[in-house]
């Protein structure tokens, strides 16, 4: 018998599985890259703002040195856009290290994290990562049922992972019901927000959540430039906690885990309101122009607040990937979530109003 290395809880754990980029695709199936559509990844259409091209074009005359281990000026151009001391910032290489960092911060082997059925993959890998029993609570209506979730906190419990919007569902919950869970949590257990698509919510939905931190001490909320702010290449995400959690976060984080570039592109990005708006005001159209196509084709979708729908594709568990594979072969990439108990479903991210165009076209003739 071969020797077994690691501990047997990570062993059982499933690779992450990343949408698949345009140039694996263009090779398995003899197309050319350049009419590849990628709506698989929920990245920004519009790609990496000009000012934070500039910024990084600035900042290469200084990659010979370590970026700043502290992140500095990030934290406090943070600090500033959310009205909180810059102590109270933890940088993460994207906002999946901010997730894995918490489960390593707070939970121990042995003891209880909670999340969702249909929530973030990351939050089941993050937990298997320091072996940690999961309770996945059941959804309700693909989104989270917080009341089931309060419930379902055990003794052993010290994380709870919440994705408002969530991904892959697309569901949201208002600020009331969150703030009514909060206040159900006992004071040992953390809550990780997770608002990766808080930017995507109209303005009837937004909420500054970053505030409850002052009233909750058991509170993290997690954001990410990968999304809105197009930096998904550069990994930069942060997390807003009182210091009692982020300096255990500072701790264990990787002292340079956010890179110069990243530094300055998300310094850049975040108060570049046009380039928000530019992708608020698109995404908007092109939810509307998905919806439109899946009503036409009598197809059932999970109304969505962030910029994905996930769309039901057939009735039997080989539809998601039988569909899936008829638009690769037309050169479109989307997210099967057959890994998510899913497997008659989609997740399409929302491009500009010609490659939606094209994935409807592609669609068509995939159920045809």
């Amino acid at each position: 018998m071969s020797q077994q290395f690691g501990p047997e809880y990570v062993r059982a754990i499933a690779p992450y599985q990343a949408g698949k980029p345009i140039a694996e695709v263009a090779r398995e199936f003899g197309l050319d890259e350049a009419n590849i559509v990628k709506l698989a990844s929920n990245e920004n259409p519009f790609g990496v703002p000009a000012s934070s091209q500039q910024a990084m074009a600035a900042a290469v005359a200084d990659l010979g040195r370590y970026p700043d281990a502290n992140g500095f000026d990030l934290k406090a151009a943070l600090a500033k856009r959310y009205e909180v001391p810059a102590d109270w910032i933890t940088l993460g290489n994207g906002s999946n290290d901010i997730l894995e960092i918490a489960a390593h911060a707070f939970v121990q082997t042995g003891q209880a994290v909670v999340y969702s059925q249909y929530s973030f993959a990351v939050y089941a890998l993050a937990t298997q990562g320091v072996g940690a029993r999961a309770i996945v609570v059941p959804a309700r209506e693909y989104g989270h049922d917080l009341d089931a979730m309060a419930a379902a906190i055990d003794a052993d419990t010290r994380l709870v992972f919440i994705a408002n919007p969530n991904n892959p569902t697309g569901t949201f919950i208002p600020a009331a019901q969150i703030e009514a869970f909060l206040n159900k949590v006992p004071a040992n257990v953390v809550v990780v927000l997770d608002e990766a698509y808080n930017e995507f919510l109209a303005p009837e939905h937004q909420f500054e959540s970053a505030q409850w931190a002052r009233k909750y001490p058991n509170l993290l909320v997690s954001r990410t430039f990968s999304k809105a702010y197009g930096l998904a290449g550069l990994r930069v995400g942060f997390a807003i906690a009182q210091p009692a959690l982020t300096d255990l976060m500072n701790r264990i984080r990787q002292p340079f885990n956010v890179n110069s570039l990243a530094q300055a592109a998300a310094i850049a990005a975040l108060n570049d309101t046009p380039f928000l708006e530019q992708g608020a005001k698109n995404n908007a159209a092109g939810y509307a122009q998905f919806v439109e196509a899946f009503d036409e084709l009598g197809l059932q979708y999970v109304p969505s607040f962030g910029n994905f729908v996930l769309v039901k594709v057939g009735d039997d568990d080989g539809a998601g990937a039988r569909v899936n594979l008829a638009l690769l072969k037309q050169g479109v990439i989307v997210r099967p979530v057959g890994n998510y108990g899913l497997p008659q479903w989609l997740r399409i991210s929302i491009g500009l109003p010609a490659e939606n165009a094209i994935f409807i076209a592609a669609l068509k003739k995939a159920l045809a």
